[in-house]
């Protein structure tokens, strides 16, 4: 079916604009008519070559689903039924990718499914926490307001992302420019001293031995490093995606000097958000629990939580299973006590959660006081090394024409 470009005027008199699939023109001044849309323009959209290849089509962002959400609780806040909200929502999307999607969800729900499940059919995009939560709105006539808290969820977890990424990019950036650099030395110019100090002659330094030394051997064996360094990244991402591998490699990172505490408090932070949001929409602590296991993206933490899960099971209360795990800090297994003996374990949580986002806001700065200095050392002490290993013979000799 073809795909209509549109551009027109609702009853404001402001100017909007989208795309409508239909069969002929005629259908798609009928659907902007429902829409309140007097238009303007209208022409058949060009096809594009690549639609079909999933290399060239755009990814659906984590803020594209936010969007989306947070259009859509607007929406149905304002009275709209579902369809037309997917169908106005379809016609706005820019993202080629998402805009089929949301044309598949869309005929999925005139069909006869359920919202909950027309999303399932589209996990990479719409998670087992967002179905969940849809579903437990549909169930409680609650849709909005889901929708409108898994934006706020989404936008609070963007962030928190973005932070931990920040952390762990700068130190990453520094020493791949150390790395190119050194190798820009080690190649290029330290033969060419080498090459002024044979025609010198004399004994080298031994530290200007040693870098010359070590640039024979980089030289020499370029291939074979870089080969190797390819062959231990493939061997390493193969590791890490075995059961095995993966539970002791997150069970190790959860333990580095620095960046493991940070780790920590953003997987409590994840945690105690992303339960607390599912048991203020209504869904049980059972499927909450089950739902932040699959997707806390650690294993140590994830079994933490399934033994968690599993003692709840069995009639005990949430707050003892978590201090057993060791993972979770006193602190937090105490609020959470505190909050379901209460029985506003909901509430607690997202306090929790708060205050962790503000733990990591300071862990993140903490950590980039403390790398700053030291690559700078760092990047000082390797190429100023290197550096002054080739003059030493300079000044050796100047010295001696001094002398």
């Amino acid at each position: 079916m073809p795909v209509y470009i549109w551009q027109g005027r609702n009853r404001k008199g402001e100017v909007q604009k989208g795309e409508i699939e239909a069969e002929n023109e005629s259908q798609v001044r009928m659907q902007l008519r429902r829409l309140r849309i007097t238009p303007t323009k209208i022409k058949k959209k060009p096809r594009d070559l690549f639609e079909n290849v999933s290399l060239f089509q755009p990814k659906v962002k984590d803020s594209d689903v936010v969007i989306f959400a947070r259009q859509f609780s607007t929406m149905i806040n304002a009275g709209l039924p579902l369809v037309q909200c997917l169908d106005i929502l379809y016609s706005q999307q820019e993202n080629k990718t998402f805009k089929n999607i949301l044309k598949e969800i869309k005929n999925s729900v005139e069909g006869g499914s359920t919202f909950a499940d027309a999303l399932k059919r589209f996990p990479d995009v719409f998670d087992e926490l967002f179905v969940n939560m849809i579903a437990a709105g549909e169930v409680g006539g609650i849709l909005d307001v889901i929708l409108n808290r898994l934006s706020n969820y989404m936008e609070k977890a963007i962030k928190l992302k973005r932070k931990v990424k920040g952390a762990m990019t700068y130190p990453i950036i520094v020493l791949c420019i150390a790395v190119i650099v050194v190798g820009v030395i080690l190649i290029f110019v330290i033969p060419v001293f080498e090459k002024m100090f044979a025609d010198f002659g004399g004994a080298l330094p031994a530290p200007t031995q040693l870098v010359v030394g070590l640039s024979n051997f980089v030289k020499a064996n370029i291939v074979h490093i870089v080969g190797a360094t390819i062959a231990f990244v493939v061997a390493f991402k193969r590791f890490y995606n075995t059961d095995r591998g993966r539970e002791i490699l997150d069970d190790l990172s959860l333990k580095l000097p620095v960046f493991g505490l940070l780790l920590r408090k953003v997987a409590v932070a994840k945690f105690t958000r992303t339960l607390g949001t599912m048991l203020s929409s209504g869904v049980s602590i059972l499927d909450g629990l089950d739902i932040v296991a699959k997707t806390s993206g650690n294993k140590t933490i994830e079994k933490a939580i399934h033994k968690v899960r599993s003692a709840i099971a069995e009639g005990r209360t949430i707050a003892d299973p978590l201090a057993e795990s060791g993972v979770f800090p006193s602190m937090v297994v105490q609020m959470i006590a505190v909050g379901e003996s209460t029985g506003a374990l909901d509430t607690m949580l997202g306090k929790i959660a708060d205050f962790y986002d503000d733990e990591v806001d300071a862990a993140v700065e903490n950590l980039t006081s403390m790398i700053e200095p030291f690559m700078m050392v760092f990047l000082g002490a390797t190429i100023g090394g290197l550096v002054v290993s080739m003059y030493l013979p300079i000044f050796k000799m100047a010295g001696m024409i001094g002398g």
